[in-house]
């Protein structure tokens, strides 16, 4: 499920949606927490800036653009871009949009030649190790002197996602979470209570226990045991792969304890279906036994809520238990500056834009064009209306304990991070070693690894 499978699907669309485009002046081809900011002032309503107003006497500019994104968005994107500059007639915005499979190489041979745009779009992983080399642009001062910017106007931990060692240099343009999807009808048979925000793992699996029917073939909860799941279900029992310094805890007792309990819904409660099948092994199979009325609670990505729009029973999400707290994934693309952008002023009114003002969030919403991660719900009530599923709030209320990959104090590493604890998990899963043998041993592969 998850970011597997939903990786997989975006990765397909991407290939698929790959053909370049152009207008007439553009090219279109473990802690829950980030690093602070300053704090926000109260009011959180995002409005037109000062910045935002036409500059007549200013020197007209052009900044250059690099997105991946929107790829299948493109008219969304002239959109906003032709929104920026009537409010902004200094400013050229010159985009191109580049197929998701071509734009890691791009970008990566633009900035080894010193040719980078002005603005490029980043997932948070990349800004880790972009930021780490001294890439990027510093917004910090900037933003201290725009006196019409309130960082409030976006989630907080999403505009912390990028900042960097104290320093602002990048803007959450938008994300995807996961969350708790349940069958309606499955609860409803059972005469039980929805699960809501006040659920911990006790109560899912009490409610599992209920749900769980083995000759209909029904399951009560699932959730696959992979990396990514791993490191978001470890913080909801107070774990995380680095502490606070950056020092790896891969093998902590909070995490130890988190891997068995993700292990024994299947091998020892009997409420997911067991960790050897090979019809759960499948791609999208967890998707499948979901629309199949087949499991009453299961962890699925944001970006699935197209897929069961018309499911043959009645379905909702709720935000995930967790034991200790909640902790959820957050999945965000953000836009970075270039440090040698000759252009930080309209790079930044472009960048404030963009990812919150009213005009250019609405046009996101309308095209479906992913999430942004805006505060307001006034601005973000078009986006709720989109049903299903009904509770669509619970994805902006997520952000409230998001989960950052943890990339650790190497960020270049953080692939091989990623195999190396993989490798033990899936051990685990199939009982060939204990949760915490698995864990000692990717400790070591991890300290290993951040030694060289």
């Amino acid at each position: 499920m998850l970011r597997k499978s939903g990786a997989i699907l975006l990765v397909a669309i991407m290939i698929i949606i790959s053909a370049c485009g152009s207008n007439n002046n553009n090219k279109v081809e473990s802690s829950p927490s980030a690093t602070k900011s300053p704090e926000p002032s109260p009011s959180p309503s995002p409005t037109a800036s000062e910045s935002d107003s036409p500059s007549p006497s200013a020197k007209p500019v052009t900044i250059k653009l690099l997105t991946y994104t929107a790829n299948g968005q493109e008219e969304t994107l002239k959109a906003m871009v032709e929104a920026f500059q009537a409010k902004n007639q200094d400013v050229t915005v010159d985009y191109e949009v580049v197929p998701y499979a071509d734009y890691d190489t791009k970008l990566t041979t633009l900035l080894a030649s010193g040719s980078e745009p002005d603005i490029y779009e980043v997932g948070y992983e990349n800004f880790r190790k972009y930021a780490a080399k001294d890439l990027l642009l510093d917004l910090s001062p900037i933003i201290a002197a725009d006196t019409s910017f309130n960082p409030a106007i976006y989630k907080k931990l999403a505009y912390d996602a990028f900042n960097y060692n104290g320093k602002q240099m990048g803007v959450t343009e938008s994300f995807s979470d996961v969350v708790l999807y349940y069958n309606k009808d499955l609860f409803d048979a059972k005469q039980m209570k929805y699960p809501d925000a006040s659920w911990t793992w006790k109560e899912e699996l009490e409610a599992a226990q209920k749900l769980t029917d083995p000759k209909a073939g029904v399951w009560g909860t699932y959730a696959p045991i992979q990396f990514y799941e791993f490191y978001k279900t470890i913080v909801q029992n107070g774990g995380g792969v680095f502490d606070a310094s950056g020092n790896p805890t891969v093998n902590s007792p909070a995490n130890v304890e988190a891997l068995q309990w993700m292990i024994d819904k299947a091998s020892k409660y009997k409420v997911s279906p067991a960790l050897n099948d090979d019809t759960f092994n499948q791609p999208d199979a967890d998707l499948n036994a979901f629309l199949a009325g087949k499991i009453a609670m299961v962890r699925f990505g944001i970006w699935n809520f197209g897929r069961f729009k018309d499911a043959p029973f009645k379905w909702d999400i709720a935000l995930e238990p967790g034991n200790t707290q909640k902790a959820h994934h957050f999945f965000a693309d953000g836009l970075v500056a270039s440090k040698n952008t000759k252009q930080s002023d309209a790079v930044w009114r472009f960048l404030k834009f963009f990812t919150s003002d009213p005009d250019s969030v609405s046009k996101r919403i309308a095209a479906g064009w992913s999430v942004p991660a805006v505060a307001d719900d006034a601005v973000m009530d078009a986006y709720y209306k989109q049903t299903p599923p009904e509770s669509k709030k619970v994805v902006i209320e997520a952000l409230d304990s998001l989960v950052l990959p943890p990339v650790g104090p190497k960020p270049e590493k953080w692939g091989e991070l990623q195999t190396a604890v993989v490798e033990q998990l899936d051990k685990a899963k199939l009982g060939r070693i204990t949760a915490q043998k698995a864990l000692d041993n990717a400790q070591k592969s991890v300290e290993a690894l951040l030694s060289k």
